[in-house]
């Protein structure tokens, strides 16, 4: 190990029990280790906030597997690095049998063409991918090679395993360098982490460096603000922040709000947020939050996700804003979100009920003589292009899954219904 590496660097676990907060992971059932320990290891996506342990994780496994490790940023790599590595692999694989680990840290980062420029590796077999990710994956990654892969969750460190973390960065520090430093509260320290192990023990290093020769032992929250304020973020895209302001601003357009929605969409645009996460959120709301309250929020806010891709930053801020006040003064109602909700809790619970026979499909002369589709009625055969007819099982005839919500729009809707349907609705 360098002497000059940072704290952080030299205190990076070199095995599974001294990964900390993943046990779901890395305890005696966890996932990993069953896989290590019956020699199964397949491609992986680790998803997670920064600071879980993806990279050292990978680096485990790529040691206790015995494979070759190589590493690559979306960042700072193109499809040249990817087939550059791949090639290398190749020539990995025939010396010792084993497909060596390709770690791609921001995997997200990467456009469709460079991830589909690993799929015929991993197909192959020439390599096993683990990426990282702190973004879901399901948006992030391409759907071919998410196919191939296995997603783990990591979480976020509890407040009980940063302190841990702490006193531990605390101790291998005075032993370094022959201090006695004492940590009175680690509130501050824990805080300003955000749940990220690195950016915890980068921090202790900092503030005790700062102290190294002053003569002072006990370190308060104090002391730790006023080493730590001209380095502490605004916004930190990549930590606690990021979550909790998308929060705030979704909030603040399920309330109403307008203001508190630009000035969260203000505080994440001058943190550097991604703009097409701001506004993938919008159109979650629109369908969630404001439903058929106002069918056009969707529309407008998937225009918004379109345009954001096409426009980019700084000027994709004035159609963020536009649709974040848009929705904020819609109507809202989730009788669409709850719905499906309800009904996908009620199929789980009842089981794959048969369809009645008016409903089903009837291409073949047996399935005519069985009955199927005899008695369906074509709607537009009749006034109003409605019929009174059984849609549903006959096991749950008469439930109902949507509830208008009261609003202006859905008042129609339920009125409309409750003509055509007759006490049902």
């Amino acid at each position: 190990m360098n002497v000059n590496a940072p704290l952080a660097e030299k205190m990076r676990p070199q095995n599974l029990d001294e990964v900390l907060g993943q046990e779901h992971l890395t305890g005696e059932n966890g996932a990993i280790r069953k896989m290590l320990r019956n020699d199964t290891l397949s491609s992986l996506i680790f998803w997670g906030p920064p600071g879980t342990g993806k990279t050292t994780l990978a680096e485990i496994i790529s040691i206790q597997s015995g494979r070759k490790f190589f590493k690559l940023s979306a960042v700072s790599s193109g499809v040249k690095d990817v087939r550059e590595v791949i090639d290398e692999a190749k020539k990995q694989n025939l010396f010792s049998g084993k497909s060596p680990i390709l770690f791609i840290d921001e995997i997200h980062r990467f456009n469709k063409s460079q991830q589909d420029s690993l799929l015929h590796a991993v197909e192959k077999g020439w390599i096993v991918l683990i990426g990282a990710t702190t973004e879901n994956p399901s948006f992030e990654v391409v759907s071919a090679l998410l196919s191939r892969s296995q997603v783990y969750v990591l979480k976020s460190l509890t407040y009980e395993k940063l302190e841990e973390l702490a006193q531990t960065a605390l101790r291998n520090y005075n032993s370094e360098h022959g201090t006695h430093f004492s940590i009175s509260a680690k509130e501050a320290f824990i805080k300003y982490s955000g749940g990220d192990a690195r950016k915890l023990i980068n921090s202790v290093e900092n503030v005790l460096n700062n102290f190294l020769n002053s003569g002072k032992t006990d370190i308060s929250n104090d002391d730790v603000l006023e080493v730590l304020q001209e380095t502490m973020a605004l916004y930190d895209k990549n930590g606690e922040q990021h979550y909790d302001i998308i929060s705030a601003f979704i909030k603040s357009m399920r309330g109403s709000d307008p203001n508190g929605a630009v000035y969260w969409l203000a505080r994440m645009l001058t943190g550097g947020e991604d703009v097409k996460f701001i506004a993938r959120r919008m159109l979650i709301l629109a369908a969630e939050d404001i439903g058929l309250a106002n069918p056009n929020a969707l529309v407008i806010a998937n225009n918004c996700f379109q345009a954001v891709n096409v426009i980019g930053h700084p000027e994709s801020r004035i159609i963020l804003s536009e649709t974040a006040v848009y929705l904020a003064v819609s109507p809202k109602s989730n009788s669409t979100y709850t719905a499906i909700n309800e009904a996908m809790a009620f199929v789980k619970k009842t089981g794959d009920l048969p369809v009645p026979l008016h409903l089903r499909n009837a291409p073949k002369k047996l399935m005519r003589e069985m009955d199927y589709g005899r008695d369906y009625d074509y709607a537009h055969s009749h006034e109003g292009n409605f019929v009174d007819l059984e849609f549903l099982p006959a096991e749950i005839s008469g439930t109902q899954f949507y509830k208008p919500g009261n609003n202006s729009t859905e008042n129609k809707i339920e009125s409309e219904l409750r003509k055509k349907w007759k006490g049902k609705y």
